[in-house]
């Protein structure tokens, strides 16, 4: 016998009622053998891609896509939702119970009588107030989470400590500071010296970027982005001549580089 389908006019489609049935429909006996065999754990890879995507979709300013890509990081969250709720860690109502009280408490400039005079200052209050509901952090540095990617953690670390005043005054002074460890990246003599000035020049450029307002992982994003686009000109363009990429002198590639920059950016 044929299973009936439920179907959903396209306004229940639009519904966040509708979509939560989906999820326990495709979990629940009779759903979807891979919905129902995921755990926390193996939804985890799917969770890192989706968020990634989605900030690609924001870097490309392709609006109808990150209408989509956001689609599919809200499954993952509905996902790891309905799971927990199956196994009675905790329910989705306690999710957004969470978060709504989270977002009113820590924004007492909004949702209270506290006045603040711009962003950062509602900043600093939120760190203060984070601070508050963790019973007092020893540090300022706690709860930052293990799998960052690096040099975000390096910008996570100075937007941190920089909320005490423990930070560079201008972008200036961050500059002179990667002019120094550059020149000890060059006295260093030991590959292991090498690694630790290296890691330090990464450090400053991460608070440099900082200073500038610029988020580094979406910049290497977009650096490894024009990178890729300039080299397969290198590629497309060897191929027209009839060469092998790998035959071409560094100088000829220099000049296709350079014609890539000024048709592609």
């Amino acid at each position: 016998m044929k299973k009936e389908t439920p179907e959903f006019s396209n306004e229940e489609l639009g519904e966040f009622e509708t979509f939560r049935k989906i999820i326990q429909r495709l979990r629940g006996p009779g759903g979807c053998p891979w919905d129902r065999q995921q755990t926390h754990d193996s939804l985890k890879p799917y969770l890192v891609e989706e968020c990634y995507e989605v900030l690609e979709t924001i870097e490309d300013n392709d609006m109808p896509a990150l209408s989509e890509e956001l689609g599919d990081l809200w499954l993952q969250i509905m996902l790891h939702a309905r799971i927990a709720e199956e196994s009675g860690e905790f329910k989705l109502g306690d999710v957004l119970r969470n978060i709504s009280s989270k977002m009113i408490k820590r924004h007492p400039h909004v949702f209270g009588d506290t006045k603040v005079k711009n962003a950062e200052e509602v900043s600093l209050n939120w760190e203060e107030i984070k601070g508050q509901e963790k019973n007092g952090c020893r540090s300022l540095l706690d709860g930052i989470p293990k799998g960052l990617p690096s040099l975000a953690c390096s910008q996570d670390i100075g937007r941190r400590v920089a909320s005490a005043g423990f930070d560079w005054e201008k972008a200036d002074d961050i500059i002179d500071k990667l002019v120094e460890e550059v020149g000890e990246l060059k006295k260093a003599s030991t590959h292991e010296e090498k690694v630790h000035e290296f890691g330090d020049i990464l450090l400053v450029l991460a608070n440099a970027a900082r200073h500038m307002d610029i988020e580094l992982e979406s910049a290497l994003r977009q650096a490894n982005a024009r990178f890729i686009r300039r080299f397969r000109y290198i590629e497309d363009a060897s191929r027209q001549k009839g060469m092998e990429i790998k035959s071409m002198t560094l100088a000829e590639m220099d000049q296709l580089w350079d014609e890539a920059k000024k048709e592609l950016g």
